[in-house]
């Protein structure tokens, strides 16, 4: 379930600082930037989201160097980091949000398990990056990291 009340404090933080904002999505498929524009006005603030679950689209669509991926996986601080990087400069807002990782219930490895996920978020000045383990079914790890980036997001604005 998805946590409205901070979702209505990061409108409100956006809007007061006439912050814009794009989304990267690999693991969450779109539901970040459904949930943002689910707040009526969102269009103050929320510029566009791109869904970029392949590897070729997080080169292709976001600029991330393929090294990138190659070295450390789609699934890293280092992939969320650049996509966050790509959208916002892509997009031209002020802060960049990220999410990769594994919502399971397949796709996981003992290094990387379901249910691991980063998420990035950056502006002009700095970057957070953070590295979460949910252990709920598919749909309950897409919905817990939307909640913990709208919590992250909270707290960057």
């Amino acid at each position: 379930m998805i946590d409205v009340q901070i979702l209505h404090q990061v409108s409100k933080k956006l809007r007061k600082k006439h912050l814009s904002i794009a989304t990267a999505e690999s693991c969450t498929g779109g539901l970040l930037s459904n949930i943002l524009t689910n707040i009526s006005g969102s269009s103050e603030y929320f510029q566009m989201g791109i869904i970029s679950y392949s590897n070729l689209s997080k080169i292709n669509l976001l600029n991330i160097q393929a090294d990138i991926i190659k070295k450390y996986g789609a699934v890293s601080k280092q992939t969320a980091k650049a996509m966050a990087i790509g959208i916002r400069e892509k997009a031209k807002v002020a802060i960049g949000i990220s999410t990769t990782g594994i919502a399971g219930p397949t796709g996981g490895t003992k290094e990387k398990p379901v249910g691991l996920v980063y998420i990035g978020i950056v502006d002009d000045k700095k970057h957070v990056i953070k590295k979460f383990l949910f252990s709920g079914n598919r749909i309950q790890n897409k919905e817990s990291t939307c909640n913990q980036a709208l919590k992250m997001l909270n707290d960057f604005i």
